[in-house]
């Protein structure tokens, strides 16, 4: 039987300069987004939640895991694409670099995790998860950057930033755990 794989993204987050991106926590609405995805019940088949280090994303997850009655794996190396040379950077600044990371992603921009690289981080990392065989539904929780990278590798196509999640972020794809074949693109976790 092929098993269901979602990646999901974390949603609205607490952004604060001052604090280094990977320890920004859930805001509010970030927080209530997840938890209303609790109640539906469409994630009783997921037998393993497995997500990032960066905080937003274990707050997502361990939300998510509470209600299903199972922990969560951190697997650090799913961060999101190592950013660190630049810091914070303000919306329109962060928009511009992101498209050249997308655009360029044989590039270094700006001192940035190349997306070539990012990919197969991120593919990797997702591909040790699933050689385990473990039977159920898988939950990944990360971001999205890697998340539009990891879905241009399942989907077969090229890097571009057109792939990437809705704005706001709180989105989820869908592929089948044997066949790797994307079941659909981009969806909001209210969907779930």
């Amino acid at each position: 039987m092929t098993n269901v794989v979602r990646y999901l993204t974390h949603p609205q987050v607490t952004i604060d300069p001052s604090i280094p991106v990977p320890e920004w926590g859930l805001s509010q609405i970030g927080r209530a987004r997840t938890e209303s995805v609790t109640a539906t019940g469409r994630l009783s088949g997921t037998r393993q939640v497995i997500s990032s280090g960066e905080r937003k994303a274990i707050e997502t997850a361990e939300i998510i895991a509470a209600k299903l009655g199972i922990g969560v794996e951190v697997r650090e190396a799913m961060h999101e694409n190592d950013r660190s040379a630049t810091g914070f950077l303000v919306p329109d600044e962060f928009e511009a670099t992101a498209n050249q990371f997308f655009g360029q992603p044989h590039v270094s921009i700006r001192g940035w995790e190349r997306a070539v690289d990012a990919q197969l981080r991120i593919v990797g990392e997702v591909e040790h998860v699933l050689a385990r065989g473990t039977p159920g539904d898988v939950l990944l929780v990360g971001h999205g950057g890697v998340g539009t990278l990891l879905y241009c590798h399942y989907a077969g196509l090229a890097i571009d930033r057109a792939h990437d999640q809705l704005a706001g972020g709180g989105c989820f794809f869908a592929f089948t755990s044997q066949e790797r074949r994307v079941l659909h693109g981009w969806r909001r976790l209210e969907e779930l």
